[in-house]
């Protein structure tokens, strides 16, 4: 089939090389010329495992290419897809500018009659807007049909969970246009859940922010674990063994962040509010995962007697490990804390130091190794657990730092192995490790 992408961003770019992948014929489209140009010659502008291989083999089988022209982008699509980005207004509603730029371009430009499908995260209701929005630039004589298709990847993991996934949801109106969107998908083999529009972008919010819950869930029980010493890791997989409950998304840590959970959250608590729904339980999970952000902050500032004039390292910049996302990236707030009290920050983080350089305060030092980073540090807080910082000697703390005192967001280390170690180490819901001669 010829697909077009509207969207060259995370989502549109992760969907149009695997629908290439498994046999489509794809053009990815954005008004970004760069990235454009980038992406024909095989560079992602994005760091995810595995994804500039996979796009530059689909550029070689000529099944994948990538366009800014609207008119020949879409000259031969028999479906296209939306995926341009819908970021968080100031009073947490959802901006749809691209989203209706997008479709007054297809409108403009589309060539025959297609199903145009929003990959996009979009508030319930938002493809009746955009079919109108086609329908009042269509050519006549053309038809156009619609359906919502969610998506469910997760960074870092992107390519595996789009050929691996638990389910694919298609939302449509007609059982027409559900069985021709399924076809799309029918050689990945995933279960197919098919429903009505409105509850298929209801599906999206409602996942992302019962998950955020349980991550908001965990980081409250790990916070009474600390005060009654309890350990917050023995209590989650003991949690977890309830099959009702599961042990996905119960690891206790300094809070979300990334491009989906903060803005689909706070957007759901204002598609709430519109049909006067006061979603309390919601509105707490954001209060609770903004307060744990400042979890280690705290911790350092308590036990250095202050941050004013003290140098602390931060390891781990992106909002989690294999991304160069920075997108509500906890490192954010933990950084203007730390300038705000007075402190001098040396970072380090293996692919997102670029992007952070744009959104952290700029009195920020990078270091080009873990090891530069750390060297002369009063403390280290660990913000990502990517693996290269998980697996770094404890040892090596103790021997670049005049005292080894770790402050670990991400529980990347057993108690035993830092008591091993003689570091100093404190992390989320676990007793503090202090070696007798501190």
């Amino acid at each position: 089939m010829n697909i077009s992408i509207v969207g060259t961003g995370y989502v549109g770019l992760v969907t149009g090389v695997c629908l290439a992948e498994i046999g489509h014929h794809v053009t990815c489209l954005d008004i970004d010329e760069k990235k454009i140009a980038l992406l024909r010659r095989g560079i992602s502008p994005i760091y995810e495992p595995g994804l500039e291989e996979m796009v530059q083999k689909n550029l070689t089988r000529r099944r994948l290419a990538f366009e800014t022209r609207f008119d020949k982008g879409l000259a031969n699509a028999e479906m296209i897809f939306i995926a341009v980005g819908t970021p968080q207004k100031e009073n947490g509603q959802s901006d749809l500018r691209f989203i209706e730029g997008a479709a007054e371009m297809i409108g403009r430009h589309v060539q025959r009659d297609c199903l145009v499908v929003t990959k996009s995260t979009v508030p319930v209701g938002t493809s009746d807007l955009i079919s109108a929005i086609i329908k009042r630039h269509l050519k006549e004589g053309i038809r156009i049909t619609a359906a919502s298709n969610p998506e469910f990847l997760r960074e870092g993991s992107a390519i595996y969970d789009a050929f691996h996934g638990d389910r694919i949801v298609i939302g449509a109106d007609d059982d027409k246009t559900a069985d021709a969107l399924e076809q799309v998908f029918q050689p990945l083999r995933i279960p197919v859940f098919k429903t009505d529009i409105r509850s298929a972008e209801m599906i999206k919010y409602a996942s992302n922010a019962f998950l955020a819950t349980k991550i908001s869930f965990i980081n409250e029980i790990s916070n009474i674990c600390e005060k009654i010493g309890a350990d917050i890791e023995s209590v989650a997989y003991g949690m977890g063994q309830d099959k009702r409950i599961g042990h996905q998304f119960l690891k206790a840590g300094i809070g979300y962040g990334g491009s989906c959970f903060p803005k689909d959250t706070n957007a759901l608590v204002q598609i709430a509010g519109h049909v006067e729904h006061n979603f309390e339980l919601l509105k707490s999970v954001i209060k609770v995962n903004n307060e744990q952000q400042n979890l280690l902050v705290q911790k350092a500032a308590d036990r250095l007697g202050g941050l004013k004039g003290k140098t602390i390292s931060l390891l781990g910049l992106a909002f989690k490990p294999n991304t160069d996302d920075m997108r509500e990236a906890p490192s954010i707030n933990v950084a203007e804390k730390l300038v705000e009290m007075g402190a001098s920050i040396q970072a380090f983080d293996p692919a997102a130091m670029k992007h952070a350089k744009q959104v952290l305060p700029s009195s920020v030092q990078y270091a080009e190794t873990i090891e530069d980073a750390i060297k002369g540090a009063d403390a280290v807080m660990i913000l990502t657990d990517w693996e290269m910082i998980k697996t770094f000697p404890l040892d090596s703390y103790k021997t670049l730092m005049d005292e080894p005192v770790v402050f670990d967001g991400r529980n990347c280390f057993e108690l035993t192995e830092a008591a091993e170690a003689g570091v100093e180490y404190h992390s989320i819901g676990r007793r503090q490790v202090v070696p007798l001669h501190i």
